[in-house]
């Protein structure tokens, strides 16, 4: 992995000291000496790591951190100064310096922090790479049914307006994909989409992919892990089947919701973030409320809007558009050039249930094109469970 790393100081000797210490090391060095020279070789290199310090001759390095906050790709900030000024270096980190180094440099502690610093980047890559590759193909397909143009509409304010959202539905209906949706058609588009699946994930390891922890933190722990909450900063995170955390966890969760901070699992310092928090649950989560096994209080911080996706059954006007966006997408996956559905096999897509929703539709309609002979998808093409339904009406 190519790593960039500018180093903005005012000192040549310095500048030539750290150059000399990671070009060896397989990183690509620039070194500049004023704030002004650091803005053009943002523009011009889009590094992946700045090391800033602070008493620049014209002008005070932190302010790069304003400078910097919207950029798309905002590159790791570690700070360098003399002056080992704490509250300073808080205040940095709070506004998102990713370390704080103090002169004189000790090459050890230099490239401990740029090591973690080069994790992060690695993360924000393979995220972009997933995103750019999702992008062709991911469209959320609404529909023309009342139920989910409202659904659609909530949606994009909630995303406009980044506020906690919760998506309620029957497994299938496309919660992840209207998740997606939200972080596309909002102000964190080109921000981390991080997605984790809590009923995935045993209850002893949740708490440590979510918040990360410090090395020696428990057995096996043998250096620092970055929580997805962090890697989401400034992005979406999404929470699928929520209703499977863990009381304990929930807790933790809505302290660090509402704090916009949270310490790693093993730490005692507080990670500032802002994320747009997405919830997901196929559960009924008042009932759960109920039963003690859900917070109350999570519960109204994370339904700020609330969006429930109706079932298939009862918007089966959508299936045909449906139908029509998962044939284009299964012709560029498998190299076919299927053109439509015969009208008996339309009417018996309109006839099922769809117990398993959107998620059913579209493996029954990759599977009709698997075996369909020509352009057509016919009534033999479809499952056995569709075709049964047809001739039982």
């Amino acid at each position: 992995m190519g790593i960039t790393v500018l180093t903005v100081d005012d000192e040549s000797h310095a500048r030539q000291y750290i150059s000399e210490f990671l070009t060896p090391l397989g990183y690509e060095v620039v070194g500049v000496g004023t704030l002004g020279e650091a803005r053009t070789a943002l523009n011009r290199l889009d590094p992946d790591v700045v090391l800033l310090d602070v008493n620049l001759p014209d002008g005070y390095g932190p302010n790069l951190l304003y400078e910097t906050r919207d950029l798309p790709n905002r590159p790791m900030i570690i700070l360098i100064t003399a002056h080992g000024d704490i509250e300073m270096a808080v205040e940095a980190m709070k506004n998102g310096a990713f370390d704080f180094l103090t002169k004189p440099i000790q090459l050890k502690q230099l490239k401990q922090s740029i090591d973690r610093a080069c994790e992060m980047v690695a993360m924000r890559r393979e995220l972009w790479h997933l995103r750019e590759t999702q992008r062709s193909s991911l469209q959320f397909i609404a529909g023309k049914s009342p139920e989910m143009q409202k659904v659609l509409t909530y949606a994009q304010r909630a995303a406009s307006a980044c506020v906690p959202v919760l998506i309620t539905g029957e497994t299938g209906t496309g919660k992840d994909v209207l998740a997606q949706f939200i972080h596309r058609n909002g102000p964190r588009a080109n921000k981390p989409y991080i997605a984790i699946n809590c009923a995935a994930i045993q209850n002893t390891v949740l708490e440590s992919e979510l918040f990360g922890y410090e090395a020696g933190a428990f057995t096996g722990a043998e250096r620092r892990k970055h929580g997805l909450m962090e890697v989401a900063d400034g992005g979406v995170l999404f929470l699928d089947e929520i209703s499977s955390m863990p009381l304990d966890i929930q807790a933790k969760l809505l302290r660090a919701i509402e704090e916009k901070a949270f310490r790693r699992v093993g730490g005692t310092n507080l990670i500032h973030i802002d994320v747009h928090i997405v919830a997901a649950s196929n559960r009924n989560l008042k009932s759960m409320i109920q039963e003690g096994e859900f917070r109350q209080d999570l519960y109204y911080r994370l339904k700020v809007v609330d969006l429930d996706l109706p079932p298939l059954r009862d918007r089966k006007e959508d299936i045909p558009e449906l139908v029509g966006f998962f044939i284009r997408q299964y012709n560029a996956k498998l190299g076919m050039n299927v053109e439509e559905v015969s009208q008996p096999a339309m009417q018996a897509l309109m006839s099922y249930r769809w117990p398993g929703n959107i998620r059913e539709l579209s493996n029954a309609i990759e599977r009709a094109m698997l075996f369909c002979d020509g352009q057509k998808i016919d009534m033999a093409d479809l499952p056995a469970d569709v075709i049964k339904t047809a001739q039982n009406e």
